[in-house]
């Protein structure tokens, strides 16, 4: 089975706790272009633990796609892993690490991703739009805390 790893990194100017606090909000795991329509569908309050199911619903190239992931570990403010459970992919671990940087924060995030269609899908669409994605996040990340990107 093909797989591909997707892996970008953040480094954000404001203290880890307060980085880890706004991802461990799952109303800000709709930090997407909006071109992907992308929703959280499960009601009510989530509490993000080892365990919790999401369900999210999404549009990409015209189709509609349902998609539940699981936290499948949660060590905060370190170390989150969700995992596809219901979605397009054969398998979706993300991996978010945090790591205090001076005074601020680095975000890692590792996608382990393995595309129906193989490599193919992969270098026409998948990679693509991850990157696509990940760089709206980033820009809006950066505008979110109102820091400054240092390389």
């Amino acid at each position: 089975m093909y797989s591909s790893i997707y892996k970008a990194e953040l480094a954000l100017a404001e203290p880890l706790e307060d980085v880890f606090s706004f991802f461990a909000d799952p109303r800000n795991l709709q930090l997407t272009p909006p071109w992907l329509h992308f929703k959280v569908l499960t009601r009510g309050p989530i509490v993000l633990r080892a365990g919790t199911l999401i369900d999210y619903g999404l549009r990409l190239r015209g189709f509609r796609i349902q998609w539940q992931s699981e936290i499948t570990i949660w060590e905060p403010p370190h170390w989150v892993v969700d995992e596809q459970k219901l979605g397009p992919c054969r398998s979706w671990p993300h991996e978010h690490r945090f790591e205090p940087r001076g005074d601020g924060t680095l975000v890692l995030d590792l996608v382990r991703y393995a595309p129906p269609g193989g490599w193919l899908l992969d270098k026409l669409f998948v990679r693509r739009d991850l990157q696509k994605v990940f760089e709206f996040r980033r820009l809006k990340l950066l505008a979110l805390f109102g820091a400054r990107e240092s390389r």
